[in-house]
């Protein structure tokens, strides 16, 4: 939860293409998050289900 993520392949039909990042609202089960991807002003523009296949976990500090 709340993990910040990328896209790694296009979804045009929601109008989401791979880069865009978003932050983890929902864990359905071992393979499948809900993605909440909001603007620079925080407004929320999609909010999609998605594979984790589909995502990249962006890290932000050095990893252990």
């Amino acid at each position: 939860m709340l993990d910040v993520v990328a896209l790694l392949e296009n979804l045009p039909e929601p109008g989401l293409y791979r880069g865009q990042e978003g932050t983890v609202v929902d864990e359905y089960d071992a393979e499948f998050v809900e993605v909440e991807f909001s603007d620079l002003q925080n407004r929320t523009y999609a909010l999609e289900a998605l594979g984790k296949s589909q995502l990249m976990i962006l890290h932000h500090s050095p990893l252990a």
